[in-house]
């Protein structure tokens, strides 16, 4: 960690840009966690934000054991840190196809589970309960479709959907919106949204299959548009 030449930073001390690269967050979601409490930080004399790093090992630890369900997640959701450009690859073919849905309703949760396990018995789904969540175990788990409710706990929908798209570990990932908002109460997201599948929660049963399909067949062919 570099400091300036007036001011001198404890190695436990982590600039905010740092704890995004490590979580693998944006900037804008590490701030938000500190303005929660989430995180410990504090302002040196030239006015740098830090952030302890005890408070950012804390986070990790009660993520990957205070919310897990064994039999949907992966038996571990490290956060890795911020991938270089071209890291993403195809998955090897002796590795199941990898789908994770980011959506808070346990409603919706099971729905989809069990979409997947009578019509895709081939895929192994993971489910996160919030977006904060849900970008670290995108990161880890580097699946094949993401499944992204817009409105989510912990990071607003549209943002986390921005940033999965300009990511490079996620190039080769398709992406499938679930919402519950339809017409005026949509367009806020249309930026975000563009190009993208949207699958409205009323119809998830019975547009999803195809949907869901039709991304599995597509993840290794192309990039995901930006």
């Amino acid at each position: 960690m570099q400091t300036s030449s007036n001011e001198s930073v404890a190695p436990d001390d982590c600039t905010t840009v740092e704890v995004a690269r490590s979580l693998g967050l944006a900037v804008r979601s590490v701030q938000l966690m500190v303005d929660r409490g989430e995180l410990e930080a504090w302002r040196t004399p030239g006015g740098h934000r830090r952030i302890s790093r005890v408070s950012v090992d804390r986070w990790l630890s009660e993520r990957q054991s205070g919310k897990s369900r064994p039999e949907t997640r992966g038996p571990s959701v490290g956060v890795p840190a911020d991938p270089p450009v071209g890291m993403a690859t195809a998955a090897p073919a002796s590795r199941r196809p990898r789908v994770l849905l980011i959506e808070d309703s346990r409603h919706f949760q099971n729905l989809v589970t069990l979409l997947v396990k009578a019509r895709f018995p081939q895929v192994e789904l993971h489910l996160a309960d919030d977006g904060i969540a849900g970008l670290a175990m995108a990161g880890k788990l580097e699946p094949e479709v993401l499944l992204v409710d817009i409105l989510l706990p912990g990071i607003d929908g549209a943002t986390l959907i921005t940033g999965l798209r300009s990511h490079p570990a996620f190039a080769r990932s398709r992406l499938i919106v679930v919402t519950s908002l339809e017409g005026p109460a949509l367009e806020p997201y249309a930026f975000a949204l563009e190009g993208l599948p949207v699958v409205h929660k009323p119809r998830l049963a019975v547009e999803l299959p195809a949907l869901l399909s039709h991304a599995l067949a597509q993840s290794h062919a192309a990039p995901m548009p930006a």
